[in-house]
């Protein structure tokens, strides 16, 4: 969403004075529904645009590559609200509330990097506190790609209290951990800033008390990006660092801000069979009701919570157990998610799962298709050593991991890429280890990431979590979260369900979806254009050539087709993602009848011949199993231009639209073939326009179908009166031209423009040739007409046409 009512700023007063943005970003002026014009001149002021180019462009790397990154609206907004509150002399905490996803980390380094920029901070000390070793490397080479020369990483516990006590101006990347047993007031200087990831994690315990003592006058930013829970250890983060605003916050972007504007995706989750769920009281004594899992924010401490769950951990790795649940997630990602394109997490309870887990799957897996990524220690047994990954592959494998085709396309994890891992493709996630809280929000964010592949024509439309151990049946104690943001954060797959039902239902209920668009006619099966289903007649997906004469007509409203299509394409993604499950099965003839109609209307309209993908994967199955050829062929055939034309269109059997339609895209495809005759580029266009007309019902079907028959008679006369004068279809073109415009000696004049052409042949490539040919091509009709305008208009309507057919 390019305007979203949360995603600028607090207010858009400007940070000039303090050496923040000279026009920083906000469009809150223009924020309401509606003032289109107005919020597309706003977003493109030039200052608007200068402010992007100049302050707003991160470099970044992934993966061993160079990534160019350009920050989205709401990440600009809390950079400047970050410099603000920072420079400000009256107020020292703010906490930046950006959903998962959102892209903090490129927030963060912007925002460190105006402060250190900024003349009003006066040679600062700007501390980046992280929280995983691997984002802490990835900070520093993503601040080290910005130019910064005043950028250190404190190592250690002695190296980070030296580079305080020595008074350091510059950038220091941290970890928390390491402000442990700091001196209280090690630099009470005040222009000290410390940005802090996961802010939720270091408002509990010492840590958090050492570093506020160790830096008394320092201002903090806390950045969360799960929603404050109900928990007093939640309540904390609040607290802690919103306590001078209103709102308790500074910049909010909240996870249904991300899932409108397509930052991210909304999530749904289906219970597993409840033989392989985990027994209610079991669950429940060991880990729900535990008042330390409450508001658990770290997945280490989550591990600790289930070591001495003895009886839960013993349920979710029974051999017998793991083999099940292995051969439920190999089927459901072969038929479910593989044919989407897709990848998935297997999420063990912990790391000798994962390899239990791994030893399974390869059962009913072909060994490529899993890979499982842990932290391996020098003591652990044999069968965990079995799986042990040295550096580069593990890194080669997140790599392949997130390539569309590549192997693996199952990662087998319990920790390691829970937090912090973005990969796109990652669409389904099998979840056997018990998480709530911030950790289970941490966990499933990692398939709500947007993917978009324009060639392979795939758009990814959610992310998806089939849970086995029933965390997802107690979601409100799961997620101690605000009921909004807990309704926003993941949604039961039955209601995308429900939705199938609603859409199909009136065309199931109808029998044959033609009948939801057109007037039902009697016919040779007694009543039934085409059968029904009863069985009798031919199949519900049959068309004949009235079917489709009729359906051509009904959807020659361009309106009434996007409808068709907007329609269409919601359902078939909720059938792609449901398929296959036994819910559809009502369903099924009613989705084939309509998947036809759409193809009919498409082919129909399609301004192309060929369609690289009408269906998508599942559809496009169903589509070749049980519809087969069902007359759509009728709608695409193209018929050559020549003398027999006219008799070949007369003598078929369909109606006069399915010919309009014929006769339209036959004459785009000679002009696409033969595009070096301008002849028939001009041609396709008044064809173009007896298309427009006839969609928009200002010609009637019969009068259209004359126009193309005209058109097809004057270019039959034109091939013999050029081949009669010798005339290749350029000089023709040009002869025709000065004849319709009444220039004297059209003849004579039309040989010297192609004089003039072969002496320029570069023209098309070349600017200083296209202005020497275009000159001549002037002064040639000039000589016999005195008016430049006149003269102008044709030289500019020849070149036109031409430039047009080098583009085709």
């Amino acid at each position: 969403m390019l305007f979203g009512e949360n995603g600028g700023l607090e207010s858009a007063a400007s940070v000039e004075e303090h050496g923040g943005l000279e026009n920083p970003p906000s469009f809150q002026e223009n924020s309401a529904p509606g003032k289109l014009e107005a919020k597309v001149r706003s977003f493109c002021a030039i200052p608007q645009v200068l402010a992007f180019l100049k302050e707003y462009i991160v470099f970044a790397e992934k993966d061993e590559e160079l990534n160019k990154y350009i920050l989205r609206q709401h990440q600009t907004g809390a950079v400047d609200a970050t410099v603000r509150r920072a420079l400000d002399p009256e107020r020292s905490r703010g906490l930046i509330w950006h959903t998962q996803g959102s892209g903090k980390t490129f927030t963060m380094i912007k925002a460190a990097e105006l402060l250190f920029r900024a003349p009003g901070a006066d040679k600062p000390t700007i501390l980046l506190m992280i929280d995983r070793n691997e984002l802490e490397d990835q900070m520093l080479k993503n601040l080290a790609a910005l130019g910064l020369g005043n950028l250190e990483h404190a190592t250690s516990i002695t190296r980070l209290n030296k580079l305080l006590r020595d008074d350091y101006r510059g950038i220091i990347v941290t970890m928390i951990h390491k402000f442990r047993d700091m001196p209280a007031g090690i630099n009470t200087r005040p222009n000290i800033y410390v940005l802090i990831d996961e802010a939720h994690r270091t408002t509990g315990g010492d840590l958090g008390n050492y570093l506020m003592a160790g830096l008394p006058n320092a201002s903090y930013i806390g950045f969360t990006g799960t929603p404050v829970d109900k928990t007093l250890y939640g309540k904390g983060t609040f607290k802690t660092f919103g306590c001078e605003d209103d709102k308790g916050y500074l910049h909010k972007y909240s996870i249904a801000d991300s899932i409108e504007d397509g930052t991210t995706l909304p999530l749904y989750y289906q219970l597993a069979p409840n033989d392989l769920l985990v027994p209610h009281e079991t669950l429940e004594k060991e880990f729900l009701s535990l008042a330390e899992a409450e508001g658990v924010s770290d997945i280490e401490e989550l591990n600790r919570i289930l070591d001495r769950a003895v009886n839960l951990k013993n349920f979710l790795k029974g051999r017998e157990r793991i083999k099940f649940v292995a051969q439920f997630v190999a089927g459901h990602y072969l038929t479910n998610v593989e044919p989407l394109g897709y990848k998935a997490f297997l999420v063990g309870v912990d790391r000798e799962a994962c390899a239990l887990y791994k030893q399974a799957l390869d059962e009913f897996l072909p060994s490529d298709y899993s890979r499982v990524v842990y932290t391996g220690n020098n003591n652990d047994s044999v069968l965990l050593k079995k799986f042990h990954l040295d550096q580069n592959q593990e890194r080669q494998i997140r790599k392949s991991f997130c390539k569309l085709g590549e192997q693996p396309k199952i990662l087998i994890v319990t920790e390691k890429l829970l937090t912090g891992f973005d990969a796109p493709l990652l669409y389904a996630m099998y979840l056997d280890k018990p998480m709530r809280d911030h950790t289970l929000l941490q966990a499933i964010a990692r398939v709500n990431r947007p993917y978009e592949n324009e060639a392979q024509e795939m758009v990814k439309p959610h992310g998806f979590v089939l849970d086995f151990v029933g965390i997802f049946d107690k979601l409100e104690r799961a997620l101690a979260f605000d009921s909004k943001e807990i309704n926003a954060v993941v949604k039961d797959i039955k209601l995308l369900k429900s939705l199938f039902r609603n859409k199909m239902e009136p065309y199931r209920r109808a029998g044959f979806p033609t009948r939801h668009y057109i007037q039902n006619e009697e016919n040779e099966n007694g009543g039934q254009e085409n059968g029904g289903p009863d069985g009798s007649g031919p199949p519900p997906f049959t068309f004949n050539d009235r079917d489709i004469d009729k359906l051509i007509e009904h959807f020659r409203d361009p309106e009434r087709r996007k409808a068709l299509f907007r329609e269409y394409k919601e359902i078939e993604m909720l059938y792609e993602i449901i398929s296959p499950d036994e819910f559809l099965r009502p369903f099924i003839d009613s989705y084939m009848s309509l998947s036809a109609i759409y193809d009919v209307v498409r082919k129909a309209y399609t301004k192309r011949i060929q369609v690289d993908r009408e269906f998508q994967r599942k559809t496009s199955r169903l589509v070749q199993e049980h519809i087969g050829s069902y007359g759509v062929a009728e709608v695409q055939q193209v018929v050559a231009i020549d003398s027999n034309t006219i008799a070949v269109i007369n003598a078929r059997s369909g109606g006069k639209t399915t010919k309009v339609i014929n006769l339209i895209k036959s004459i785009e495809k000679i002009a696409e073939d033969e595009s070096d005759d301008p002849f028939l580029i001009a041609m396709a266009e008044r064809a173009q326009a007896v298309k427009e007309s006839f969609e928009s019902r200002q010609t009637t079907t019969a009068e259209a179908l004359e126009k193309l028959m005209q058109e097809i008679e004057t270019d039959e006369a034109r091939k013999k009166e050029q081949a009669e004068r010798g005339f290749d279809g350029l000089t023709f073109f040009v002869y025709r031209t000065l004849l319709d415009e009444k220039i004297e000696h059209a003849e004579e004049v039309s040989r010297q423009i192609r004089v003039a052409f072969v002496e320029f042949p570069n023209w098309k490539k070349s600017d200083r040739e296209m202005r020497e040919l275009r000159k001549k091509v002037t002064f040639a009709i000039y000589a016999q007409s005195d008016d430049p305008d006149r003269v102008t208009g044709i030289v500019d309507n020849l070149f036109r046409l031409l430039e047009k057919a080098n583009r085709i």
